[in-house]
């Protein structure tokens, strides 16, 4: 690993504490960056993204993408998490903190607002940045492409009744323009263009000279990386000031129901013998949040100023950090996740090739 992906978390604390320390001290340039957005996309995020997901979409053989059938088990897992268990124990762990045990520190005519927050934040996997976090443990990357084509799929008819059913509202006001704006900056337009520039340079050179463009962009990703950091921190740097007790307050629950979901899903897939550069993946994409469509969505709902935009933003806040050091225990836990019984019969019976440097052209 690059020294950029070695001490990866020690940057990101560096950057988290520059970015609250700018968003504090220079409010008028981070209220104008945020200003620049579509259908509350905001526009130097998805540039941001694109620098970050770009090389690793290159890396992608869509030749290759039949063979995500050998991995249905990850499929089913990660679909499982996603969509029967996340936005529900996100639903309990709201009540359980905000609306009981942290009752007496919040303001009480908030609370129902921020567990509203807190469900749609959990409602909606996460697309792009997922592709980061296979990168960075190694991932298989055709099944993570699949399983963001699929959780989009099934997004756009679930993630209403889902949300609908859980705040006890018969219908509700999604952003589709949001959604869909969404894909199409995250999803479609990165796709066609690391595909344009993979066969661009296949046809212009070998697979040695698309492994030498992929290396030299790779430290691009991560600084990419860093600078998204830095401006969502510097986005809410007044908020974590003006009201620290809050934002720790409802980090809480997110951060319980990350491990949890993460956890759950990585266990499950050992458990079903799915291969490490699947699990991971799989672990990765159950516990993140689409957290572009939950604040656009709570700020429909509830408006800019309520309880429910401020849990979906301190969302925001812990998603790139806590992702990491996730990130950190599946590359840590490999040796253990293998030996699991599951896993080695898997690979003695030849049903899936469990070693395979997946990040490499083909």
């Amino acid at each position: 690993m690059s020294i950029f992906e070695r001490y990866l978390t020690v940057w990101a604390a560096l950057c988290i504490i520059l970015g609250t320390w700018l968003g504090h001290g220079f409010p008028a340039l981070f209220h104008a960056l945020a200003g620049f957005e579509i259908a509350n996309v905001n526009l130097t995020v998805a540039v941001l993204v694109w620098l970050m997901i770009i090389p690793m979409l290159t890396r992608i053989d869509f030749g290759a993408l039949h063979q995500v059938r050998e991995h249905w088990r990850g499929v089913g897992v990660t679909l499982f998490v996603n969509w029967a268990v996340k936005p529900f124990t996100m639903a309990a762990l709201g009540w359980l903190f905000i609306g009981y045990w942290f009752l007496p520190y919040l303001p009480e005519e908030q609370i129902h607002s921020y567990i509203a927050g807190l469900i749609i934040l959990a409602a909606a996997p996460c697309t792009a940045m997922v592709f980061v976090w296979s990168h960075l443990t190694r991932g298989e990357p055709h099944f993570t492409l699949t399983q963001v084509a699929l959780n989009d799929t099934i997004m756009i008819f679930a993630f209403a009744p889902i949300v609908g059913v859980l705040l006890g509202i018969s219908s509700i006001t999604v952003p589709w323009d949001t959604l869909f704006l969404s894909v199409v900056l995250y999803i479609v337009i990165p796709v066609l263009l690391a595909q344009g520039l993979r066969r661009y340079l296949l046809r212009k050179g070998s697979a040695a000279r698309l492994q030498s463009v992929l290396d030299m962009l790779g430290p691009v990703s991560i600084v990419a990386l860093l600078a998204t950091i830095i401006l969502l921190f510097g986005f809410q740097g007044e908020q974590i000031v003006r009201q620290p007790l809050v934002i720790v307050l409802l980090a809480v629950p997110i951060i319980i129901q990350v491990y949890f979901n993460s956890g759950l899903a990585y266990c499950l897939s050992r458990q079903f013998g799915v291969v490490h550069r699947v699990a991971a993946p799989s672990a990765l994409i159950g516990a993140s949040n689409f957290f572009e469509l939950a604040v656009a969505t709570a700020i429909s709902l509830f408006g800019i100023e309520s309880g429910a935009a401020l849990a979906t933003v301190v969302g925001v806040l812990i998603e790139v950090p806590v992702m990491l050091s996730i990130v950190h225990i599946v590359n840590r836990t490999q040796p253990w996740y293998e030996n699991g019984p599951a896993v080695r019969a898997a690979c003695s019976k030849g049903r899936v090739a469990c070693r395979q440097e997946s990040t490499s052209p083909p």
